[in-house]
């Protein structure tokens, strides 16, 4: 250990997203190759000897206590855990994470010393994966709500390797095996429908932990909201989501010295008659079994919506992924332009 097959597949993935910022200390890890990359682990933050490192991921993630601050993190699955590691300007982000941490002021700030801290998720601790639409992101759940993180890969090929690299390390684990189950009949097998709708579609792995996948009425759901915001312009029976996708808004700062901008997460939804962009909670919901109250906010709030019809041109950028997109619209303040200029000059 570690094969060389192993050792070239870490170190293609260890490369940061080119549109995210990350601290001196994360990109010291990103500019770690192959032997070099695994001695870092075992020697800084592998918590076992005998553990082997599996998978190697760079992602945003959000974590349960602090589910407004998108942070970026190295996800490293071992044998034993899953370590997120961590940009040490997350810790100063927010006043109410110094519980979460439990970290002391460090006197190495203003020297040439660069402070990760690493977020540990015991495999043993491990509960539910659940997968969100269209495999753009994951949440993995632990025993208590600090042991709640979503991954926002924005990238369902990223998802899908990692669940199956999960899977397999958890095929691993010598946990005791479950009671044997009672021979149910056909009707209370099927049947059992006491909350009235369907409920998502479970795999329950031989480790025990649930891999929770999204059904189809979840997107029956956010087609009956997106129509809601319609103001009922539009035939819920015809209305179809062609598009979801987590993407970033653009939102350019002209009063910084350099023309910089910051990016908002956003997810985009395209039907066939309008594009909306939603701040969604990737954290909250599915609610966790702990949970003694809804979450404040709902799933998916409205951002801003636009009629494709309205729309003039789209902008495309020639970078490489992450392609940037501009949208430009007709800005008109009336959208029913040419029906009040027929009432306003031809009729009172």
């Amino acid at each position: 250990y570690p094969s060389e097959f192993l050792m070239q597949k870490i170190t293609e993935d260890n490369q940061i997203p080119v549109h995210l910022r990350v601290s001196v200390s994360l990109q010291y890890v990103a500019g770690l190759k192959g032997r070099a990359l695994v001695e870092f682990f075992h020697s800084n933050i592998a918590e076992v000897e005998n553990e082997e490192l599996r998978h190697l991921m760079w992602s945003s993630v959000l974590f349960y206590k602090t589910p407004n601050v998108e942070v970026m993190a190295c996800v490293l699955l071992s044998t034993k855990a899953i370590y997120f590691l961590l940009d040490d300007s997350f810790i100063h982000a927010d006043e109410h994470q110094s519980d979460f941490w439990n970290k002391e002021n460090s006197d190495c700030e203003n020297s040439s010393f660069h402070l990760s801290c690493c977020f540990v998720l015991k495999l043993n601790d491990l509960q539910s994966v659940n997968v969100g639409l269209f495999d753009q992101y994951f949440r993995i759940t632990g025993h208590s709500a600090d042991h709640i993180v979503t991954c926002l890969t924005r990238d369902s090929y990223n998802t899908h390797t990692f669940i199956q690299q999960l899977m397999a390390v958890l095929s691993l684990l010598a946990r005791t095996p479950s009671p044997e189950p009672v021979d149910k009949d056909f009707y209370s097998e099927f049947g059992n429908k006491n909350t009235g709708k369907m409920e998502n579609y479970e795999l329950i792995h031989s480790s025990r932990v649930k891999f929770i996948y999204p059904n189809e009425e979840e997107i029956g759901d956010l087609a009956f909201l997106v129509a809601e915001k319609m103001d009922g312009l539009t035939n819920l029976p015809s209305l179809n989501i062609l598009l979801y996708v987590l993407a970033f808004q653009v939102n350019h700062l002209e009063g910084s010295a350099q023309n910089t901008s910051s990016l908002q997460p956003k997810t985009l939804i395209l039907t066939s008659s309008d594009l909306f962009l939603f701040d969604e909670d990737y954290i909250s919901y599915p609610l966790p079994e702990f949970a003694k109250e809804p979450p404040k906010r709902d799933k998916y709030q409205l951002a801003d919506g636009r009629r494709i019809r309205d729309l003039d041109r789209v902008l495309m950028g020639y970078q490489t992924y992450p392609q940037a997109l501009t949208f430009v619209f007709d800005d008109l303040q009336n959208q029913d332009l040419m029906q009040n200029l027929t009432l306003d000059h031809f009729g009172e």
